[in-house]
């Protein structure tokens, strides 16, 4: 949000979470925006209600006229062996990552067809990708976002609208539930020095005209480097 606004970016900060202080963290990164001369507003709304996703985007297009990004970033983890995951944690995974990135990708739609143009940047995991212990419920979400993700590319591209995803390697509250036990810490002293701040570059290019020609693919980007995973499209198989 901070790297976007930094490029001349109207934001909607959208997080349900709240700091220490009981503040809402959307309000708290708004502020941070505005102070530094951008503009943004947030919102507290949950991406996993169909109505408050809508709500979310409506507040974009009254407050700011236009909508040209959405950045599908919000996630949870419910960690958990699949021998002894329950139904709740499944579906609270599930819809945040899958069903909240389908709520706020299809009520940007109709704004992106009607202008002829808009972007989608969907957050994936190599977790998905590649599998993880004890994370089902996490990996297929981020799995069958990369497919929605390929989809809306697919679908959209008549409208001149791309869809990318982007595997990001980082240290976040998130990734921070990894138990730290003495197997883990060697792996948690180097993802410490992965951050979150290094994804945002790419986050903006994909969001900006001048990745245009850029669709249906997705990006791993950890630290300084970025690569491109499973390069060749649909089309250029068949």
């Amino acid at each position: 949000a901070l790297a976007v606004a930094a490029h001349g970016a109207k934001v909607v900060v959208n997080d349900v979470g709240k700091d220490a202080e009981g503040r809402a963290s959307a309000q708290n990164v708004a502020d941070e925006i505005k102070a530094a001369g951008g503009e943004a507003i947030a919102s507290t709304e949950s991406v996993a209600d169909w109505q408050a996703a809508g709500r979310t985007i409506e507040a974009a297009m009254s407050t700011f006229g236009r909508l040209d990004c959405l950045v599908n970033n919000a996630g949870i983890v419910r960690d958990r062996m699949f021998f002894n995951m329950s139904l709740e944690e499944w579906r609270a995974v599930i819809d945040v990552h899958l069903n909240g990135s389908f709520y706020m990708a299809r009520a940007a739609a109709p704004y992106f067809k009607q202008q002829n143009s808009g972007a989608y940047v969907n957050m994936t995991s190599t977790s998905g990708l590649i599998g993880n212990l004890g994370q089902g419920n996490y990996n297929s979400a981020k799995m069958a976002l990369v497919g929605l993700s390929k989809s809306i590319a697919l679908d959209m591209a008549k409208f001149n609208v791309r869809s990318n995803c982007i595997a990001p390697w980082a240290w976040t509250p998130m990734t921070a539930t990894i138990p730290d036990t003495p197997e883990n810490r060697p792996r948690i002293e180097k993802m410490k020095k992965m951050e979150a701040a290094k994804i945002a570059p790419l986050a903006v290019y994909l969001a900006s005209d001048a990745a245009a020609k850029v669709s249906g693919q997705i990006f791993g980007v950890r630290a300084n480097e970025i690569y491109q995973i499973g390069r060749a499209s649909w089309r250029e198989r068949v």
